[in-house]
């Protein structure tokens, strides 16, 4: 009897508590804030699930003939910034329920209007101009807790407003993830829009293009410097391929080796930026050497009879990734600095070349696999090299990132060679703003 009792009483308090369970669950539920909010993405995750997002136009707090119409200039830039970064999904603005919003306090928004058209993240924002000087002002709430998630307002020379923009791109991705955003890098690369191969420099999405070279000539493998100062590159201008050192702020030229027969190219530049690895044929065979920046050779990497070329650095300078036909066709090998030692990385390609690698120790390279050139990333340590583009035209050149996170890269995939950006998982490609002509050999700097 006491047992059978006993047995009861505990039967009556796990149905008790069953029931407080299921109630707390339909609570939950008719919360939606607490049960659907999401304001933080993990990058580092396998796979993630995009951002939606909606960005009403930026609304005007000075008059038109004061400050212009900068309102969808502004919302361009924005949008192209977050869809670029592969983290977001723009919510077309013909979905919105309601048009600019009265104010960027959030007393003003019906979250209402924009949970039911399935945006988690509302981007609002405004503009005022002052002589010469724009002010933007933006705050990013969470749809579904109707809280506030960032503030932020920039200011600058009016003519800068895709800067100015970039930086609150920025610091909204460095929000939601933890990371500093991409869009105030800059990027090196050929073009030969001017009917020659010359260096340019643009910002990551391909705006504001500036013209380096006017040699007139084949110019190959520009490399800017950790510090975005400098510029290496190697050029044919007088007839033999010679490595110059550029500083970008002076616009002083140097030569740094080169002047006879064979190769000079490279350029790969230390971590530090104290030092650069570059292919030379000095002795009639293309070796990797170590040069300082008054041209100085201060140490020799490799002696193998054949070619070496394309060295790139690990981030802690203590290898080297770079090329060679040693073991018959074009294959990554990894170079420990000092030891000496050599293992060769990829296997079960035919060709393999351009490596570069990223600040997160992955090496990305092109390779042939399949009758196709594209590109692929490895591990640094070893291990099964993963495909990032497939069968869209030939696909060449890889770079990082300075966050080791994107991917940029030349492609033919729309009949000439443009630069695209991709997710360093091979998603999200997209071409930037594209010259006329080709461009080619990108390099990526902070």
């Amino acid at each position: 009897m006491h047992c059978k009792l006993k047995h009861t009483l505990a039967s009556r308090g796990q149905g008790y508590f069953f029931f407080l369970f299921i109630c707390l669950f339909i609570v939950l539920l008719s919360f939606p804030c607490i049960s659907r909010a999401r304001i933080y993405i993990d990058i580092n995750a396998p796979s993630f699930q995009k951002f939606q997002i909606a960005i009403p136009e930026f609304g005007s707090l000075t008059g038109q003939n004061q400050c212009g119409d900068f309102g969808a200039n502004l919302l361009s830039v924005v949008s192209s910034d977050l869809d670029f970064s592969g983290l977001f999904s723009i919510i077309d603005k013909k979905a919105y329920l309601v048009g600019q919003a009265a104010g960027l306090s959030a007393e003003n928004i019906n979250y209402k209007d924009w949970s039911a058209i399935g945006a988690e993240l509302l981007l609002l924002g405004t503009y005022a101009c002052s002589g010469g000087t724009l002010e933007i002002e933006a705050r990013l709430f969470d749809v579904f807790s109707g809280q506030q998630v960032l503030g932020k307002r920039v200011s600058g020379n009016r003519d800068h407003y895709r800067y100015l923009i970039h930086r609150l791109s920025n610091e909204i991705v460095q929000k939601l993830t933890g990371y500093p955003g991409i869009f105030l890098t800059k990027l090196s690369f050929i073009s030969d829009t001017s009917g020659n191969k010359e260096v340019y420099i643009s910002d990551y999405d391909g705006y504001n293009v500036k013209q380096i070279t006017r040699d007139r000539s084949i110019i190959l493998l520009p490399r800017l410097s950790p510090d975005r100062k400098r510029i290496t590159y190697t050029s044919y201008k007088e007839g033999e391929p010679i490595l110059y050192l550029r500083n970008l702020e002076s616009g002083s030229v140097k030569r740094l080796s080169g002047g006879g027969p064979g190769m000079n190219t490279g350029g790969s530049w230390a971590p530090d930026g104290d030092n650069l690895a570059v292919t030379i044929s000095k002795k009639g065979n293309p070796d990797i050497y170590i040069i300082g920046l008054d041209g100085g050779i201060t140490d020799r990497l490799t002696t193998y009879d054949g070619i070496d070329i394309s060295p790139t650095y690990s981030p802690d300078g203590n290898r080297i990734a770079f090329v060679s036909d040693r073991s018959g066709a074009p294959q990554i090998y990894i170079l420990g600095m000092g030891s000496g030692k050599t293992s060769r990385l990829t296997y079960n390609m035919k060709y393999c070349t351009s490596p570069s690698w990223s600040s997160l120790n992955r090496i990305a390279f092109a390779g042939i696999d399949g009758g196709r050139l594209d590109i692929f990333t490895i591990d640094a340590n070893g291990g099964q090299a993963v495909r990032c583009t497939n069968g869209q035209g030939k696909n060449e050149d890889p770079c990082w990132s300075p966050d080791g996170r994107y991917i940029v890269f030349s492609s033919n995939r729309s009949g000439r060679y443009n630069l695209y950006i991709m997710n360093a998982n091979g998603q999200n490609q997209k071409r930037i703003k594209a010259l006329s002509g080709n461009q080619t050999s990108p390099s990526w700097a902070q």
